[in-house]
């Protein structure tokens, strides 16, 4: 018997795998939630299946997304990203991954760590939704434009609401799967 799952992932073999091993599940890992912002801002007008098949080579590229190591990138690194073709290569976002990576560590400086800043945005809760259809989900929300808010106030670039709730789904701020897919009580059972 086959799975009931979301719509997204369609016959792609890499993201049938992502949404149903990652995509939703709480993440509470500091390197984990900074790989996922990085990717969320590349993927910014380009299909999610488009950074999934790069992931690898940004991993290689912002070295294993080790946050120190890339707040400390300077022009050789930034030219060596611009002429990498296993990564989205477009300058802003490069000089936002960057630049992130230096206002992380501040927030982290801060509050402890970045999963204390940015699970304030939903009381330290997944925000459990029940959609049965696709149409229902959005692509933003009040939390998102709160957690853009804060991440601009914290130098944080490309992070509009948006990318803000893109994030908020693949790092289970937000549960998105539909109620029919069996991820959605999976993910429901590991929520805070």
């Amino acid at each position: 018997m086959e799975l009931s799952r979301c719509y997204w992932p369609k016959a792609d073999a890499d993201m049938i795998a992502y949404h149903g091993t990652e995509w939703g599940t709480p993440v509470h890992d500091d390197r984990k939630l900074f790989e996922f912002m990085v990717l969320d801002a590349f993927q910014a007008g380009l299909s999610w299946s488009t950074i999934l098949r790069k992931r690898e080579n940004f991993r290689r590229a912002f070295a294993d997304f080790d946050i120190e190591a890339i707040a400390r990138f300077g022009d050789k690194d930034f030219e060596r990203l611009i002429n990498d073709a296993g990564i989205i290569r477009n300058r802003l976002k490069i000089h936002a991954s960057i630049d992130n990576a230096r206002a992380f560590l501040k927030i982290v400086e801060s509050h402890g760590s970045f999963d204390a800043f940015i699970w304030q945005f939903t009381d330290g809760k997944t925000v459990t939704n029940h959609w049965t259809e696709e149409k229902q989900i959005p692509v933003t929300s009040p939390e998102a434009e709160r957690m853009s808010a804060g991440l601009k106030a914290s130098g944080f670039r490309f992070v509009g609401p948006t990318i803000c709730y893109s994030f908020m789904q693949a790092a289970g701020i937000v549960n998105d799967h539909l109620v029919s897919c069996f991820r959605w009580k999976e993910v429901a059972g590991c929520s805070r």
